[in-house]
């Protein structure tokens, strides 16, 4: 049998959980079936949940239970054009460049953005679980999410949590990006 995730990390899986529900303690206890007790325990790290407890948090949080066991798989990347490692054709002048491969059960809709600087995009949360994927293909664009920002060049790719507000800026003229929303 393998060893269970740390306390600590439930802990902060569920604070972010519930804090991305935008629940309170109370709510989620009540929702989970359990007691408001058990419920600050194991935000605070202390509680030993059962895998019952879990399955009742994730049902409330209406979320799966891999996202309150495992740490999340998708914060934060920038990689740059530069910096990519690129498969050559041998017949023509063409390379592939894999970005990221889709999670299994994943939705990708895929979006091509022409802008021009000016006032930035704000975008709300999307659903829990939203992936969004950014390719500059022409111009400059800077990027705001989860308290940072972000510049991209042409062929650089930025991918970060779209569950979280976030904020599109063109910084030159006629500037193109692919955009992927990948819900989950």
């Amino acid at each position: 049998m393998s060893a269970s995730p740390p306390r600590e990390q439930i802990a902060v899986a569920i604070k972010r959980e519930r804090a991305r529900a935008n629940l309170s303690l109370s709510e989620v206890a009540r929702r989970a079936g359990i007691g408001k007790s058990t419920m600050s325990g194991l935000e605070a790290g202390t509680g030993n949940p059962s895998v019952e407890t879990m399955w009742a948090l994730a049902a409330a949080l209406d979320i799966p239970l891999a996202r309150l066991l495992d740490p999340p798989q998708h914060e934060v990347a920038l990689l740059h054009a530069k910096d990519l490692p690129s498969l050559p054709s041998n017949t023509s002048n063409y390379a592939a460049t894999l970005l990221s491969a889709s999670p299994a059960n994943a939705r990708r809709d895929v979006y091509f953005i022409r802008a021009d600087p000016g006032q930035p995009r704000d975008s709300q949360p999307h659903p829990v679980g939203t992936v969004e994927h950014v390719i500059l293909g022409q111009g400059a664009a800077r990027i705001e999410v989860l308290g940072q920002s972000y510049e991209l060049h042409v062929g650089d790719y930025l991918t970060y949590p779209g569950d979280q507000p976030h904020t599109f800026t063109a910084l030159k003229p006629e500037t193109t990006v692919v955009f992927i929303v990948e819900s989950r």
